[in-house]
């Protein structure tokens, strides 16, 4: 089974090292390489073609919000796990709507990032549990001012399949799991994702999750 290859961007040096030696010492990651400046995370990304970004906020040259949008602009299908001490929603929101595939703050425990680290591989979105009533809020207040602005799908437009398959999605299911609880095969699951963004005209995970409280297929 191929390593997931890792780019590890924070302007800390000890940072660095401490999550390297974390990182190095848990199977299947390998670490290509590591950047203290947004510049060098930039050039970096493009010479090494890592699977997944491990991205801080606060670097000296730019910011990891920029960074991020220019590296999902040059390479879409890299992953980036956000790494960074704020927690703020000003910089949670940014992040997710710039592309970030996980947030995770510094002071989680390193099975934390690590489950980000494989989620985001994935192609899934992994976000912190104190972080995700940040996205349920937001829902539910955009809700109350009169829904989703645009979002005009309703459940009588899914399938039952669909309805269960977009339930689980958003309640954080790999597609592999969803396979095996439904007893279809993988790929047959992400058709029917892809199937679902379409017809709900969803572009990301934090859509979906929003719609399925909507909806009330998922608890809050």
């Amino acid at each position: 089974m191929a390593k997931i290859q890792l780019l590890l961007v924070d302007d800390h040096a000890v940072v660095r090292s401490g999550l390297r030696m974390l990182l190095e010492n848990e199977a299947g990651f390998v670490i290509l390489g590591e950047a203290g400046t947004g510049q060098q995370a930039l050039d970096l990304a493009d010479q090494l073609m890592p699977d997944v970004v491990i991205m801080d906020i606060s670097l000296p040259d730019m910011s990891g919000i920029e960074v991020t949008r220019r590296l999902k602009q040059a390479h879409p299908k890299m992953a980036v796990v956000v790494l960074t001490i704020h927690e703020g929603e000003q910089y949670f929101f940014e992040m997710l709507q710039v592309g970030a595939s996980a947030y995770v703050p510094k002071r989680a425990a390193p099975d934390d990032l690590i489950t980000a680290i494989r989620a985001a591989n994935c192609g899934e979105m992994y976000i912190y549990p104190s972080l995700a009533r940040l996205l349920v809020n937001d829902f539910l207040a955009r809700a109350g001012e009169g829904g989703e602005g645009g979002e005009t799908a309703t459940m009588n437009g899914l399938t039952p399949r669909e309805q269960e398959v977009i339930s689980l999605l958003a309640d954080g299911r790999t597609n592999d799991e969803i396979a095996r609880k439904l007893v279809i095969s993988p790929h047959t699951v992400a058709r029917h994702r892809e199937n679902l963004m379409g017809k709900l005209g969803l572009h990301n995970r934090s859509e979906l999750v929003k719609y399925a409280i909507r909806k009330g297929l998922i608890n809050p």
